[in-house]
């Protein structure tokens, strides 16, 4: 314990000592943590619209005038040809040609069926996806709002007598901030560990100090223990700093046990910084393993369920994601955050991590043995 102790020592200082690093490692995660959870969100803010009105009714008003209140949609333009939309789409003027076609208000005030055409731009698929769904709810509550009461009735008793209610649990608003600060959490931890500690033994190969170190009667796991357990500090650190501001500045809420939470993140941190540790020991320059190491992140975040549901992915995908620490431990946040998990709904992912621990510290110890000799 001695020796790392002296290790430790030796490993902080050379931290601190580094004052480029110091704003990296403790300022940068944080003002990403701000940035990123305002600007990863893939809810509808304002729609550009182009207008096409071919009956100028009060009716017709009135649903531009409802759409127009919501907020997502914002009219840009008007004209009576079709193809005018169409062009400002192409030129990425407008996301959404919205095309009222004549009669409508007679047809909609004596119940005839009726057609209002959105014409959406669907290059990214989940806009549009969005834009539709709003354009879609605004008008029928329009339809039902216009109707004659006698319409409405009639209409009812068609209807099963069956009643939808939903009721959203733990995000009752659908607020997607709360949704993405755990994630983006994660990822900022993640990078910080696996960076670092990547950057760790080969910045003692380039500058010389290796070595010293191997010619010491310091032996293997107090050398790996004195270049993981900083990192494993600051990792935590960094955690709850990014805890506190998700508490405080984007008010998510802490459900679950933020103690059983930390408990894992120990976990998880040996995980990513074991891949750094064994990135560091098969590359010759800092460079080489910043590259590797921002491979597998990319990789593993592209495939972790932070932007895309891990669902959604094709059935090899979801296959490979049992192999991605950051999608276990992103689902993990999630799950105690918002959901109030505890540990039995848990432990078969920290059984995952944990198994993850035991083959990466072991392989990071036998290459650097290998490689040094």
């Amino acid at each position: 314990m001695r020796t790392i102790k002296f290790l430790l020592q030796k490993e902080f200082l050379q931290i601190f000592r580094n004052k480029g690093m110091l704003p990296i490692i403790f300022l940068m995660p944080m003002i990403q943590l701000v940035v990123l959870s305002f600007a990863a969100t893939f809810e509808l803010k304002e729609v550009d619209v182009h207008l096409v009105d071919f009956d100028r009714s009060a009716t017709s008003r009135a649903l531009v005038t409802k759409m127009q209140a919501t907020g997502y949609f914002n009219i840009q333009s008007h004209s009576q040809d079709v193809d005018d939309g169409i062009r400002m789409m192409r030129s990425n003027d407008i996301q959404l040609a919205l095309v009222i076609p004549q009669h409508f208000e007679r047809d909609v005030t004596s119940g005839s069926p009726t057609s209002v055409q959105l014409n959406i731009d669907a290059v990214d698929g989940s806009t549009a996806g969005l834009i539709q769904g709003y354009g879609r709810s605004i008008i029928q509550d329009f339809s039902v709002e216009v109707q004659p009461q006698i319409k409405q009735i009639q209409q009812q008793r068609r209807r099963a007598g069956i009643n939808i209610i939903p009721a959203n649990w733990y995000n009752p608003n659908l607020d997607y901030i709360k949704y993405m600060v755990p994630g983006i959490l994660v990822v900022l931890v993640s990078m910080i560990g696996m960076f670092l500690s990547g950057m760790n033994i080969v910045r003692e190969r380039e500058i010389g100090t290796i070595e010293q170190l191997n010619v010491t009667p310091i032996k293997r796991y107090q050398f790996i223990a004195g270049k993981l357990l900083p990192f494993w500090i600051i990792g935590l650190f960094e955690l709850v700093v990014g805890l506190l501001i998700a508490r405080l500045g984007f008010n998510i809420p802490f459900v679950g046990s933020v103690l059983l939470l930390l408990a894992i993140a120990g976990i998880y941190l040996l995980v990513v910084e074991g891949i750094g540790l064994f990135i560091s020991t098969i590359t010759s320059t800092q460079q080489q393993a910043m590259f590797i190491a921002w491979f597998l992140m990319v990789v593993f975040i592209l495939m972790g369920g932070l932007f895309t549901p891990i669902e959604s992915m094709p059935g090899w995908a979801q296959d490979l994601t049992l192999f991605n620490p950051v999608a276990h431990f992103i689902k993990i946040m999630r799950m105690v955050l918002l959901k109030g998990a505890g540990w039995a709904e848990v432990q078969h992912l920290v059984g995952i991590l944990t198994l993850m621990v035991v083959i990466i510290l072991p392989a990071a110890i036998f290459r650097y043995r290998k490689s040094t000799g």
